[in-house]
C-alpha cells in the first residue's frame, strides 16, 4: 500500500474498523488507538487523563525506554487519541460532564476524524497525506489539456 508498514498496518486497521461499525470513540478498545493497537486498552495507562497528552509514569516509562506499541510510542499514541476525539467533536481531557457529540458513532463524524488521523500518521512517518486527492484533479486536468491538443493536432 504504501510505503512505511506501522502506517499501513494503522491504516488497514482503522478502515476495517470503520467499515465494519467497530470505531466507537468511547470505547478505548474500539477508539482509532485501541484498533491500532488491536481492540486492547493498555493504553489508556500512558496518562491519568483520557484525551491527555500528558504522561504519567508508566508512559514516561515506557517513553523513555523507546518502547513502542504497534510501531507508536506512548506519546505518539496518545496524540493521535486527542487528534481522532477533537475531531469527533470532544472537548477535552474527556469527562462525562464535558461536550461531547450528540452522536459519537455517525459515520460522517467518525469519517471526518478518521481523515485528520490518517493526516497526522502520515506526518509522523514524513508521507505526505495518502488521502490527499488534490493530485486527482491535476492529473486529471492534465490528460484533459493533453486530449484536447491531440485533439486539434489531428483535425
Amino acid at each position: 500500500m504504501y510505503s512505511n508498514s506501522r502506517l499501513d498496518r494503522a491504516i488497514i486497521k482503522l478502515y476495517n474498523a470503520f467499515n465494519s461499525s467497530n470505531l466507537n470513540p468511547e470505547c478505548c478498545k474500539q477508539c482509532a488507538v485501541g484498533n491500532i493497537l488491536d481492540n486492547t486498552d493498555s493504553w489508556k495507562h500512558f496518562s491519568d487523563n483520557h484525551g491527555s497528552t500528558n504522561l504519567n509514569y508508566i508512559g514516561s516509562v515506557n517513553q523513555r525506554l523507546g518502547k513502542t506499541f504497534n510501531g507508536y510510542t506512548p506519546l505518539e499514541l496518545l496524540k493521535i487519541e486527542v487528534i481522532f476525539l477533537t475531531a469527533c467533536g470532544y472537548e477535552l481531557p474527556f469527562k462525562h460532564n464535558h461536550l461531547k457529540p450528540k452522536n459519537p458513532t455517525d459515520t460522517h463524524i467518525l469519517f471526518s476524524a478518521l481523515c485528520e488521523v490518517i493526516e497526522f500518521l502520515c506526518d509522523l512517518d514524513n508521507i505526505k497525506n495518502v488521502l490527499d486527492y488534490t493530485n486527482l484533479f491535476k492529473t486529471a486536468t492534465v490528460l484533459k489539456e493533453k486530449k484536447e491538443i491531440n485533439t486539434k493536432n489531428h483535425t
